[in-house]
């Protein structure tokens, strides 16, 4: 196989693909319309002092959007034309990230240390909600993050041991950790979902983090057959949870987005998008036809309101009256679903980015090449200032 090539530069054939429809993104990966990888995408946190924390969901320019609704209408494109300038350096940075995403792109940056600090952050996201849960006597059980923690903690120290027996044992600790991790995060994940709570999301992206620990221990171990395997299984409960919480959030009435209160905040377009991710064949015009039938209903927000989950607002924030909902009830309702949306929208990329892993560990599978080389392979050249990415490229499209 020829050697692949390392850029902070994107390839030129690879912008004008995109431009032309002929490229799509799909989390970490660039495919063309075949399926075929053309290009990885990797962090450049992982070779530079940028934090990894620090390079995901930005948007610093207001570029990014355009450029990834730049398919959606003529209008975009001309504007395009006139941003061109503004995109320049920051290319790198905005081209690829169409939301906010709790995942690195590709695995080699979302290192045992990374996981560490997404599961603190994950915890204290659910201890800041902790108070307002027990006011309506719910609780949440934080023992296990700290057993999580010390899983990854075995594992960052396995990888650190110079002999090959103790490494290999105490990964395999490590391993069984992240095994009944996941067991746990799976349970309560499905309890959170089932009761429509606020806090599902923060554990179906612990279990993302599980299924990452697990498999690269047995990327770092060579067991890249293993590592594939297992990924799998992970990649489909992840999906399958998500869409549950998608359509959580999308409401018994996703036409209440297109409600003229939300006119600039949330239109077709981007509730479209939402829909193609779990449906690629939908189109403006077929989601428009599935929301028609509701068209009737979108004043009747009273009933709507009282099926509102809580992952969108608690019922107790919804201020209603003796003759129903207060008008504070309708603002703090309105005021909740452009975030929804932005979940939506978060939690698609985050799904997008884990399953586009996988083709890391088939290539991998595939030449053999050795884990510790992949993560730390880079370009040659210098990084540049304001590059975030960096481009992994084969000389010929992969069919993985």
């Amino acid at each position: 196989m020829a050697p692949i090539s390392l850029t902070f530069d994107m390839p030129k054939y690879i912008a004008d693909g995109i431009r032309a429809g002929d490229f799509v993104r799909n989390g970490g990966v660039i495919q063309d319309q075949s399926g075929r990888v053309v290009t990885w995408l990797k962090d450049a946190a992982l070779n530079s002092n940028i934090p990894a924390d620090a390079i995901t969901g930005v948007d610093p320019t207001g570029a990014l959007r355009l450029l990834v609704q730049a398919t959606d209408s003529a209008v975009t494109q001309r504007r395009l034309g006139a941003i061109s300038q503004q995109v320049g350096q920051l290319q790198n940075m905005v081209m690829f990230q169409s939301a906010a995403s709790f995942l690195t792109l590709g695995m080699t940056a979302i290192g045992f240390a990374v996981i560490y600090k997404k599961i603190q952050k994950l915890e204290g996201r659910l201890q800041q909600v902790q108070k307002k849960l027990e006011e309506i006597d719910e609780k949440i059980d934080l023992a296990f993050y700290a057993n999580f923690r010390a899983a990854l903690d075995l594992a960052r120290n396995a990888f650190e041991m110079s002999d090959p027996e103790n490494r290999r044992s105490s990964a395999m600790q490590a391993i069984d950790r992240f095994l009944e991790a996941e067991h746990v995060y799976a349970d309560l994940t499905d309890k959170e979902l089932e009761r429509h709570s606020q806090i599902g999301d923060e554990y179906l992206l612990t279990l993302c983090l599980a299924f990452i620990a697990e498999t690269r221990c047995y990327l770092e171990l060579g067991e890249y057959g293993l590592a594939r395997s297992r990924f799998e299984e992970g990649k489909h409960k992840v999906k399958s949870r998500m869409v549950k919480y998608v359509d959580l959030l999308l409401t018994p009435n996703p036409l209440m987005y297109l409600h003229p209160q939300l006119m600039g905040a949330v239109d077709l377009s981007r509730l479209t998008r939402i829909y193609q991710w779990k449906d690629p064949a939908a189109t403006e015009n077929s989601v428009f036809e599935s929301l028609r039938e509701n068209l009737g209903d979108i004043s009747d927000i009273e009933d709507w309101s009282k099926q509102l989950p809580s992952s969108i607002i608690e019922q107790q924030d919804i201020k209603r009256g003796f003759f129903g909902l207060k008008d504070e009830g309708r603002e703090a309702i309105f005021e909740q679903l452009p975030k929804a949306v932005d979940e939506m929208e978060e939690m698609i990329e985050t799904t997008c980015r884990f399953e586009s892993y996988e083709y890391e560990i088939k290539l991998l599978e595939k030449t053999k090449v050795p884990f510790s080389k992949w993560y730390s392979a880079k370009p040659a050249a210098l990084q540049p200032e304001n590059s975030s990415l960096i481009f992994v490229t084969p000389p010929s499209p992969l069919s993985l």
